[in-house]
């Protein structure tokens, strides 16, 4: 364990560092015991791997399924693997080559699956271990691969490929067979021209010797393997899409492009024994049916007892235009169209047994989606579908921002679980969900880990993602609080989106308060309690801000102030909602002169009363309202503590704090006030809009003949005539303040001059963070220089953080305070005196006042936190959870403040240190006495996107996710880096944008649209990880094959076999030409697969084979040795009786 002394660091610190990263440090004054710190992490806990992945498929390209060991595997577009088991049983693997997976085939109850991908190649995994690797690869060079077929207990794969051609591949050794079925020879000349490629292989349920292709044109051949020459060619004028056989042989059906389906009788090749056109219109003079869309899939199932199935995709007629997919079944008589939600990519029909010349028995339907997966069960009427267990909706509506919470309270998960079972839709199938092979993972890993994501739409989802898991817990939906238009033309036109306007740009949750506060792109910020208690809110709590920029909107010369010194009450205290001056200012001033829109919010809060079912309800709405004309910036940091009763927000144009107890609003001050007569950047107290160009796409647009002077002109200023719509603005502000001191709350000139200023909204510039609901617009604060004094430019407030803490060099006890961190480094403080007792803190003004900067950094501030003097991470003062809806008594047993931070510092004794990390670099500043003592400069060439202090088993550190790839941990208090691994590349804004890290080495991003990767950084879990991972194959007896019957194995009637080595073996059929395909053996062997097996069951298998295998070797030893002794005993005895015959005889009488 290495220590390290801040009065000795520059002598003791080893500098480790990089080209582009560098160490420094300077001494801290202070006492000896408040300057040792031990530091126990070291970089050997910390190790950087892919854990699991979760979420739909993205663009989702083909899927098989083993009916044994009921695994489903999905290939994408992009070459990725996923295969799902029982609920919580996933796994993902990806082909290195990237090319879209076109097809499936499981080697059913072996442990195996082999992919064909776009590029022409075929690979073999092994799924008998935790993480499924690929044995061998065939890279085919001369012909371009169309359909795979695998028959059931067979080691050869049919390939078909483009130029109608097959081959044979032996999947033990992936090699080729001599054995070569060549188009010319299949169709002969039954066409004068080429077939087109093959699009499907299978051999004749009850004879395996028969094998039935499939060519694009229509021709469909019946093919001796060994006689090798066609017994029947069947011929139609229209394109096959897919074949399907009836179990015993005898007959099979095409889909066609024209949406028709011909049944076939093998032995009857001239002309379809039936021709149906199930979506087809009939016409009454006999004539051909109008044709219909392609039948792109059908399958063919009988049943024991009843009529068979008929389950098919696409088909419909073209006249139902803006009709969705269908999914088709005919049963009998019936024929049921069950409409999805997207298109559809396959389907497989879910059989009882395996074997394909049995009665099929079909009981499900998997139908895989573009963006959903669905199962659907046949046993019942109605076709219901089943409940779906694996976390495939993270997409439902597009994922815009994301947290993740390791080590939470126990009592959470319940707790979001018991609201959330409510809300679970009705009409499932009360069937278990087929899917449910593989087995849990035994990994020790059992803290409470819950993800939260906002989405496009406004909701929030709670998940549980215990133990490499992921399900849904709770959904709230933000949007009920808000009036939704009907139609376009109802369309507000104060949208400053065209599109998702409840998106959630941000998010932050309290655990232990269990507050909840989401900002969204609207300007709009929602605070949430939660209760197990269902309410009806008569009226939502609403307050609209103004949102101050300008320093010359003051009347009175002492309004700005001395912003160092203690305010009592630096905001206006206004009421909510139900206050008429307040509704009034927001309706009445909708228009000004130059028909501008003024004092009016983005969205309409909901007027009716509001049903809150248990769960998250709304505290209080906060809105930031339209200036002159121009929209209300969108918000880039947020914050919320239940222990002081505050949110606060900022943005371009300065800070806000609420106060969501008392429903006021608390301070509205814009940055440069923040610093009070510190400022660095000597700011002329005039409007910054006067060089500023309109924001292209967030406002409408302004005629440029409008004087420059009416635009700039402060509302409270006096060059506003009588009779304008913001004089009536004014008078509605000195109404309201005329209420509030009717109140007995006194409020002082300059306070009410603060709330009532108005301000002109600043566009985000091209390197400030904001958020879009689109998955492609995130743009990312880099700010190149903090020496930039650039008076046009905005300074952003880019990260927030709440702390008890010594925020001023005078001050000896710690306060409630406010860090604030901005776009251009610095870090700013503001102290809060929180009255103590719950009655005084709902009756009294919360007092403020701002400490100025505390440390300047490079680049924009991302994160800070607060140590104490031991080197302990000192987390937000928080309430504990309490039911406000709940009887008096019961909620006073739960309510109790977490106790704040420790004691309070002696005169020129520093206790406390901040951590500040920004785009570039970080520092660690002691506190009161704001020396930096470590700093660290983590990149030159790149930025920092997301950072966090988190907590790991072993001690405190911060993590970084930079732009370039890199994600790194340092140590603390010194800096030293831990972990630097260059792990992925910014590709996709996406990632930045949800990239987020968590305590005990947890962190995830979304991969996809559609798919969370979650990842870890603990050397402890990647050691645990094969332990935690689920097992996919288990092992399974085979069903037993039909039983052939008296009869049909007396005459022959019942399945015949083949001995395809014999056919397709190098003895016969010789070796396949060399250039035709690439063999690029893999990690392991088909033998290597058969015997192996990953984790504990495979260990204990393995001991147990050997034991087998010993005790057998022991037991035939034995029988070995007995017989020699038996033979001994004959021998000897065989020896004496001869003795005895020739004891007294004489030589020559022998």
């Amino acid at each position: 364990m290495k220590k390290f002394n801040i009065r000795k660091v520059l002598d003791g610190l080893t500098a480790v560092s990089s080209s582009s990263s560098s160490s420094s440090a300077s001494a801290q004054p202070g006492n000896r015991e408040n300057d040792l710190i031990q530091e126990t992490l070291q970089s050997e806990h910390f190790q950087l791997c892919k854990t699991v992945r979760h979420g739909f498929p993205y663009q989702p390209s083909a899927m098989a399924f083993d009916p044994v060991q009921k695994i489903l595997a999905i290939g994408t577009q992009t070459g990725a693997l996923r295969l799902f088991g029982r609920a919580g049983v996933e796994c993902y693997c990806q082909h290195e080559s990237g090319s879209a997976v076109i097809q499936l085939q499981f080697l059913i109850n072996e442990g195996a699956l082999v992919s064909g991908l776009a590029d022409d190649s075929i690979h073999l995994w092994n799924l008998r271990q935790k993480i499924p690797a690929i044995l061998h690869s065939l890279k085919f060079t001369r012909e371009r691969i169309t359909f795979c077929h695998l028959p059931f207990q067979s080691k050869w794969l049919y390939i078909g490929t483009e130029r109608g051609n097959i081959h044979i591949v032996n999947v033990e050794s992936f090699t080729l067979s001599g054995y070569v079925i060549m188009w010319n020879k299949a169709i002969e000349l039954s066409s004068k021209t080429h077939p087109g490629p093959v699009v499907h292989i299978s051999d004749n349920p009850m004879d395996e010797g028969k094998l039935l292709i499939g060519f694009e044109c229509g021709i469909v051949v019946l093919w001796d393997l060994k006689s090798k020459k066609a017994d029947y060619r069947y011929s139609y004028d229209e394109a096959i899409h897919s074949v399907a056989w009836h179990h015993e042989g005898k007959q099979f059906v095409c889909s066609h492009s024209d949406g028709t389906l011909t049944t076939w009788n093998i032995r009857s090749p001239a002309k379809p024994a039936q021709i149906t056109t199930p979506h087809g219109k009939q016409p009454k003079d006999g004539k051909k049916p109008e044709p219909c869309k392609p039948i792109l899939k059908v399958e063919y199932k009988t049943t024991r007892a009843g009529d068979p199935f008929m389950i098919l995709s696409g088909g419909l007629s073209y006249d139902t235009v803006g009709r969705r997919a269908c999914l088709t079944v005919m049963h009998g008589k019936s024929t049921a169209v069950l409409e999805m939600d997207y298109p559809i990519v396959d389907f497989l029909t879910l059989c009882e047994t395996p074997y394909p010349n049995d009665y099929q028995e079909p009981y499900a339907v998997v139908a895989l989606l573009e963006k959903d997966l669905v199962v659907i069960d046949l046993a019942q009427t109605g076709y219901p579908i089943f409940e779906n267990p694996y976390p495939l909706t993270i997409h439902e509506s597009p994922v815009t921002c994301c947290e993740y919470f390791a080590d939470c309270p126990d009592e959470l998960i319940p707790a979001l679980y018991s609201v959330g079972s409510r809300q679970k839709r009705q009409g499932y199938s009360k069937k278990e969900w087929p899917i449910s092979g593989g087995n849990w993972g035994q990994g020790t890993q059992s803290y409470p880990e819950i993800i939260i994501t906002g989405h496009a739409d406004g909701s929030v989802k709670f998940w549980d993602a215990s133990a490499l898991m992921l399900q849904v817990l709770y959904k709230l939906k933000t949007a009920k609080v808000f009036e939704k238009a009907r139609n376009k033309e109802e369309k507000p036109s104060t949208d400053i989106v065209d599109e998702d306007p409840f998106a959630i740009q941000s998010l932050t949750w309290c655990p232990e308060s269990r507050m909840l506060c989401v900002a969204g792109v609207s300007a709009h910020v929602i605070v949430y309690r939660f209760s197990k208690q269902e309410v009806t809110t008569e009226e939502v709590q609403l307050l609209e801000v103004r949102m101050q920029c300008e320093l010359n909107d003051v009347d009175s010369p002492d309004g700005a102030g001395d912003h160092a010194s203690a305010v009592s009450t630096p905001g206006a205290s206004s009421s909510p909602q139900s206050s008429a001056p307040q509704t009034h200012l927001s309706s009445s001033s909708n228009n000004s002169t130059e028909g501008l829109r003024d004092n009016v919010p983005c969205l309409k809060v909901r007027s009716t009363p509001l049903k809150q079912s248990p769960g998250y309800q709304v505290e209080l709405v906060i809105q930031l309202v339209w200036v002159s004309g121009e929209p209300p910036q969108q918000i880039t940091s947020l914050a919320v503590n239940s222990a002081y009763g505050l949110v606060v927000f900022g943005n371009g144009n300065g800070l806000v704090v609420v106060d969501y107890l008392q429903k006021t609003l608390l301070l509205n001050v814009s940055t440069a006030e923040l610093y009070g007569s510190s400022d660095p950047h000597q700011r002329q107290p005039r409007s910054p809009r006067k060089a500023r160009q309109p924001s292209g796409g967030l406002c409408d647009g302004h005629d440029g003949s409008t004087a420059l002077e009416d635009r700039c002109k402060s509302p409270t200023s006096g060059c506003v005539s009588s009779d304008s719509p913001c004089h009536s603005d004014e008078d509605s502000k000195l109404n309201f303040f005329e209420r509030v001191k009717s109140k007995s709350r006194l409020l002082s000139k300059s306070v009410a001059n603060d709330f009532a200023k108005m301000s002109w909204k600043f566009s985000l510039a091209a390197d400030q963070k904001q958020d879009d609901a689109k998955d492609n617009s995130f743009s990312r604060s880099r700010s190149s220089s903090v020496t930039s004094i650039d008076k046009e430019s905005r300074e952003v407030i880019s990260s927030l953080h709440f702390c008890d803490s010594l925020s001023r060099k005078s001050d000896v006890a710690a306060s409630p305070s406010l860090w604030v961190g901005t776009s251009v480094g610095t870090m700013l403080g503001i102290s809060f005196n929180v009255p103590s007792t719950p009655e005084q803190r709902l009756q009294q003004t919360v007092g403020v006042s701002f400490c100025g900067s505390v440390v300047r950094l490079k680049g924009g501030i991302l994160h800070m936190a607060l140590m104490d003097s031991s080197g302990s991470l000192q987390p937000s003062a928080s309430e504990c959870w309490y039911d406000l809806n709940a009887p008096e008594e019961e909620r006073e047993k739960t309510r109790r403040r977490r106790p704040a931070s420790p004691p309070s510092s002696q005169e020129n004794q520093d206790t406390y240190y901040a951590v500040v990390c920004s785009e570039k670099q970080a520092k660690v500043v002691a506190l009161p006495s704001q020396n930096c003592i470590f700093e660290h400069n983590i990149t030159e060439t790149s930025y920092v996107l997301r950072a966090d202090v988190v907590v790991m088993p072993a001690g405190i550190c911060i993590a970084c996710f930079c732009a370039n790839g890199h994600i790194m941990t340092l140590s603390l208090p010194s800096l030293r880096p831990l972990l630097d691994v260059n792990y992925l590349p910014l590709t996709d804004m996406r990632i930045a944008r949800t990239f987020c890290f968590s305590n005990l080495g947890q962190a995830l991003y979304l991969t996809s649209p559609t798919e969370i990767q979650r990842i870890t950084y603990s050397q402890e879990t990647c050691d645990n990880l094969q332990e935690m991972l689920g097992e996919l194959f288990t092992p399974v007896e085979t069903p037993e094959a039909p039983n052939r019957g008296f009869f049909k194995g007396l005459f022959g009637g019942g399945a015949q076999s083949l001995d395809r080595e014999d056919l397709f073996g190098e003895l016969a059929a010789g070796k396949a030409s060399r250039s035709l395909a690439q063999h690029i053996p893999g990690p392991g062997s088909m033998e290597g697969m058969k015997g192996a097996a990953s984790g504990v069951v495979g260990e204990l298998a393995r001991a147990r084979i050997a034991l087998d295998e010993r005790g057998q070797k022991l037991s035939e030893l034995e029988e070995r040795s007995a017989a020699m002794m038996a033979s001994a005993d004959s021998f000897s005895k065989h020896a004496h009786d001869v003795m005895l015959k020739y004891k007294d005889k004489k030589w020559y009488q022998l």
